[in-house]
């Protein structure tokens, strides 16, 4: 076993606090700002209570480094060790797992949900600090809380700009390397009723305050990189027309929408309280949301692919999304399958 303790425990790089307001401070500061068209950063928590809102000019390295595909405060930084990465994930057992997926399973007959987005909370050993991990990865969206956590994300939440909202969720893995993958994943009936479950609804999120909500591409294939070789994963791109007073509506619109729709479920709120008693962690940042706003345009990303530091131990957060149609042990490989770290 790798120990974490030393290597966490003397990254020497100083870091501030990111500072965290009520959601009420937040929502007020995303539409001011917004209308104002003041660039700014907001992060929130998966509970949607935990928000940091500042200001692109005010935030700090120290407190905070990104790299989205427009905005970055990590440009020319160099890792502190590149030696190779030694990587060891502690999954849950199969029986642990299956108790947990048989939880969710019953919500489903009962009527409660039917889809779920199951995640698990498991111990890695790693050799490389967070700081290191973030300079060294290479994902769509990269964040770095400093001795909290790293995130390498691939979905995008939801974009704003020239007067329309674009949301991608993200729904259906499997490994690239399996003779006919696409074809597999496209023609799975699991996986093609999850895809159409959570596409409606955030088709429904979006129409609480856009027009003409309308789909673009359905279930489009991205391939992403892992060290275990290749997965694909498949997306749509949902788009709506957006009013005229649309930054002062910024705030309560983003806030609405939150958990994402792509981490919990359907229908939202029960399957959420149903999660919570069959995950029993929290999951604080993990499946929240971070965006930056500049330019009059929004770009965001929901918080998965995810690394955090709790004392000397790092914790690896992986889901995916469970119907009744869904197998046990297909459900636990892909969360191993999803316990990875995108470096060279």
């Amino acid at each position: 076993m790798i120990h974490t303790t030393s290597h966490l425990s003397h990254d020497c790089h100083a870091h501030e606090e990111l500072p965290v307001i009520s959601r009420g401070e937040a929502v007020r500061r995303l539409s001011s700002w917004a209308a104002a068209d003041i660039p700014f950063f907001f992060l929130v928590d998966y509970s949607g209570e935990r928000w940091s809102v500042e200001r692109l000019e005010d935030l700090r390295p120290e407190a905070l480094l990104y790299a989205f595909p427009n905005a970055d405060n990590a440009a020319g930084m160099a890792p502190a060790d590149r030696s190779p990465l030694r990587w060891q994930p502690h999954p849950p057992s199969r029986e642990d797992y299956a108790r947990r997926f048989a939880v969710v399973q019953s919500a489903m007959r009962a009527g409660n949900s039917y889809l779920a987005n199951l995640t698990c909370r498991i111990p890695v050993d790693c050799n490389l600090s967070l700081r290191d991990i973030f300079l060294r990865s290479h994902a769509r969206y990269r964040l770095l809380l400093p001795h909290r956590f790293v995130c390498f994300s691939p979905e995008t939440f939801v974009r704003i700009e020239s007067g329309r909202i674009f949301s991608y969720p993200m729904k259906g893995t499997i490994d690239a390397s399996i003779p006919g993958a696409e074809s597999l994943l496209r023609n799975d009936p699991k996986e093609s009723a999850e895809h159409a479950t959570i596409t409606d609804l955030i088709r429904n999120d979006l129409s609480r305050f856009a027009t003409n909500v309308r789909v673009l591409r359905y279930r489009y294939m991205e391939r992403i990189a892992t060290r275990g070789g290749a997965l694909l994963e498949s997306s749509t791109e949902i788009c709506g027309d957006l009013p005229a007073d649309r930054p002062a509506l910024l705030g309560s619109c983003l806030a609405s929408m939150l958990p994402a729709g792509s981490v919990t479920g359907a229908p939202k709120q029960r399957t959420v309280d149903m999660l919570r008693r069959a995950e029993g962690y929290d999951r604080g940042y993990y499946t929240g949301v971070a965006g930056i706003f500049q330019r009059g345009s929004l770009d965001s990303c929901v918080l998965i692919r995810f690394l955090e530091q709790d004392g000397g131990q790092l914790f690896y957060k992986a889901g995916g999304g469970i119907t009744a149609q869904s197998d046990c042990d297909r459900e636990y490989q892909e969360i191993i399958d999803k316990t990875y770290v995108p470096l060279d």
